[in-house]
């Protein structure tokens, strides 16, 4: 990468921290690096290239270093996955950039080989791997994506503690479990035991075919 599109970049997610995703436009960008919206043309054709570049540079941060590559499989999904979810905790706007956007750039896709790479190492037929692939990515940013809108609120404004005070009888699986609905969340143990289901349905899909 270029030392200007790095600082494009680098300008793209200052805005998008100070002031949301909406906020990152061409002008915006150029005004913050200190040159024309035409300069930048030269370095991001437009502003869906902008955006994708802003996924890769997030992606980026979840490759592993030389020293994770001697892990298990299961252990490397796992660390990806808590490394994402950390991302879009420091940067809540990015969870729905993430989830809504393909990974194009050069890093992304590196990312996404990653998990490619853990899914073969696991078992998983080849043909099956770009399946599961899909699988593990929607669940990550998924919640990751629930989490940073407040879907996930504990207590009262938890939606789904509200809808376990509606009227018995009307959603009979909503009143029988209304005392766990309004239980506090412990989010990371939630994602915790989630993802453990998700290896867990991994392996099985391994022993499946094996």
């Amino acid at each position: 990468m270029g030392g200007r599109r790095e600082e494009i970049l680098d300008a793209a997610l200052a805005i998008a921290d100070e002031h949301g995703l909406d906020a990152v436009s061409m002008r915006a960008v150029a005004e913050r690096v200190g040159v024309t919206p035409m300069a930048l043309y030269r370095h991001v054709s437009d502003k869906a290239a902008l955006l994708d570049g802003i996924v890769g540079r997030l992606l980026a941060a979840l490759l592993p270093s030389d020293g994770d590559r001697g892990r298990a499989w299961d252990e490397r999904l796992n660390a990806l996955a808590h490394a994402c979810r950390a991302i879009t905790q420091r940067h809540p706007w990015a969870a729905h950039l993430l989830f809504s956007r393909p990974a194009v750039t050069p890093d992304a896709v590196r990312a996404v080989d990653v998990i490619y790479c853990a899914l073969i190492e696991a078992g998983i037929p080849e043909r099956e791997v770009p399946r599961l692939e899909r699988l593990v990515s929607t669940f990550v940013l998924g919640f990751a994506a629930s989490e940073a809108a407040g879907r996930f609120n504990p207590g009262t404004g938890d939606p789904r503690s509200r809808r376990g005070r509606l009227p018995d009888g009307d959603l009979p699986g909503h009143s029988r479990l209304a005392p766990w609905l309004n239980l506090p969340v412990d989010l990371d143990a939630e994602f915790k035991a989630d993802l453990d289901d998700v290896l867990a349905l991994i392996k099985a899909a391994a022993r499946k075919q094996g």
